[in-house]
């Protein structure tokens, strides 16, 4: 037993899980949360923010990028609802996120005495956004919630969880026992009927496809021998991609997928959600479906597939591949079917978007092989779904299906913070850039060298066009007033340039590479951008969808 507060009684346990940075921003209800970071000295990086959101967001980058948990803590009320955007964004995108919270005074909560950052029922609210979310009520009782927070976080489906301790709990010094950290290896057992079954389906089938997403980043080995022993196309949206090499010949993005799906007999999908080819592109009878996932629920989420696989991908997949070697007769290689279709959807891919293809080939060539890519909900980002190559898993970072306008900044720091050795470059719209500016301050602070490529055409471009185009032309609040964008790098204290195409923005990114801080490249647009969407909203190719 230790005498320790309660805040310092959860710092030694985060150290214990062996968390060794906290993106965090102080108030009040932390007060004591600070001091005992403090006291760990160069043990526990601490990273702050000038907007709790921004926190978040470094914590879910750090997160994405890594597979580890990231941390952050804000104060309750206003600093917790500030945070939950990006709360939304790490469920969405099933990343391991640690949200810690202030409270009031223990024997004021739920009383509705107005005091400082008092809402109701905080723990209930927070409930709906996360996983698994616990209050600590003493300080002898740190170490047991703190070490459930991490058997929440790496056993099933990650997803993000939230603790919160009330201020005078944070302050109490009580006698402590620092349990050690619960071990997080359960594995489901592997059901050899569904393996035989899946096996089956899969060997059986003419023309497979595997369809793959977060849920299978690690088991790249795994999906790849799966692939090669079928000759199976594996398709990647977003946080699928780099799962198989985008070089490789069965490496399909969005649309090369869209187009043999309506011919495919057979898909093997692999932590992923399915939701489009399902619910867009069309299932029939026609169309076998075998799905591994490691949450039960999504595995009948949208429809009941022939086969459905509660499991580890890796572990499920290598069973499945010793299934296959008994069964699957030897297939011939499909190298050359595939290379020719994928070059055919290159080519319409760079006809029909050539200048949003122009700065992502820019940017993929200054790249490192090894370097990590971060969208936005802008054009150029849109387009990097399908048109942006990358070679192995948790190289792009992306906010999903939540669609977080303005998440990229933040979140590009927190992935700079989990990879001080690699480059960093995040895309941003006008728009969504100004949503998380403020963040430039801290990015400068703790020399974050971000760079970040501003696409300024003054306005929500998205909005805008879909303004136009279904009410007549008409068009309201899409139109933006906005700073000079080097100007307000500089006064940061990072560096600002500007470039007007594609041509300039090599030699300006490798610039920004060579600086130790954050780096503002600001490219203005003067066209209005090709629509990016036809190849992501494509149309029906099978006889019914599922609904």
């Amino acid at each position: 037993m230790t005498q320790l507060t309660g805040a310092e009684a959860m710092i030694k346990s985060l150290r214990l899980n062996n968390v060794d940075t906290v993106f965090a921003l102080p108030g009040g209800q932390l007060d004591h949360l600070f001091d005992a970071m403090y006291k760990e000295g160069d043990a526990l990086r601490l990273i702050s923010s000038r907007h709790e959101q921004g926190v978040a967001y470094m914590a879910y980058g750090y997160a994405k990028s890594t597979g580890k948990v990231g941390v952050y803590a804000v104060v309750p009320g206003p600093g917790l609802l500030n945070s939950t955007a990006a709360l939304c964004t790490a469920w969405a995108n099933n990343a391991r996120v640690l949200c810690i919270s202030g409270q009031l005074p223990l024997n004021s909560i739920g009383k509705g005495y107005g005091e400082l950052h008092e809402i109701n029922d905080q723990l209930g609210l927070i409930r709906h956004l996360t996983k698994w979310a616990e209050r600590i009520n003493h300080p002898a009782d740190a170490p047991a919630i703190v070490n459930e927070a991490f058997h929440q976080l790496n056993t099933g489906r990650p997803r993000p969880v939230e603790i919160e301790m009330p201020m005078d709990v944070m302050g109490q010094k009580v006698a402590v026992d620092l349990a050690e950290r619960r071990p997080h290896d359960e594995i489901l057992p592997v059901n050899s009927e569904l393996i035989a079954a899946a096996a089956e389906v899969l060997g059986g089938a003419k023309r497979p496809m595997i369809v793959v997403g977060a849920g299978a980043q690690d088991a790249c080995e795994e999906v790849l021998a799966v692939a090669e022993a079928l000759q199976a196309p594996v398709m990647a949206k977003r946080s699928g991609k780099g799962i198989v090499p985008s070089g490789h010949y069965l490496s399909a993005n969005l649309p090369v997928g869209h187009r043999l799906w309506a011919e495919t007999d057979a898909v093997l999908a692999v932590g992923t959600r399915l939701r489009m080819p399902l619910c867009m592109w069309g299932k029939d009878d026609d169309l076998k479906l075998v799905r591994v996932d490691i949450d039960p629920v999504e595995v009948t989420r949208i429809c009941i597939p022939d086969v459905g696989i509660t499991g580890d991908a890796a572990v499920t997949l290598s069973a499945l591949m010793s299934a296959l070697n008994k069964t699957n007769t030897s297939r011939p290689s499909r190298k050359a079917e595939l290379t020719e279709l994928k070059a055919a959807v290159e080519k319409d891919i760079r006809e029909t978007i050539a200048p949003l293809m122009a700065y992502l080939d820019v940017i993929r060539e200054v790249l490192p092989d090894d370097g990590i890519f971060v969208d936005e909900v802008t054009q150029v980002g849109f387009a990097a779904w399908y048109g942006f190559p990358v070679d192995k898993p948790r190289q792009y970072i992306t906010t999903g299906y939540q669609g977080t306008l303005g998440y990229g900044f933040a979140t590009a720091m927190g992935v700079v913070a989990a990879h001080p050795d690699k480059k960093v470059i995040q895309i941003s719209g006008d728009g969504g850039f100004m949503f998380n500016v403020q963040e430039l301050a801290s990015a400068v602070k703790y020399q974050l060298p971000v760079t970040t490529v501003v696409f300024n055409d003054n306005r929500f471009t998205n909005v805008k066009r879909q303004q136009m185009e279904w009410f007549g032309g008409r068009t309201i609040a899409s139109d933006l007033h906005n700073p000079d964008f080097v100007k307000l790098a500089e006064s940061f204290g990072a560096m600002g340039i500007r470039v007007n195409g594609p041509g300039k923005l090599k030699g300006a990114i490798e610039m920004a590479f060579r600086q130790n801080g954050p780096v503002i490249i600001e490219v203005t647009v003067d066209e209005f951008f090709p629509t990016p969407w036809k190849h992501i909203m494509m149309p029906q190719t099978r006889k019914r969808v599922c609904t």
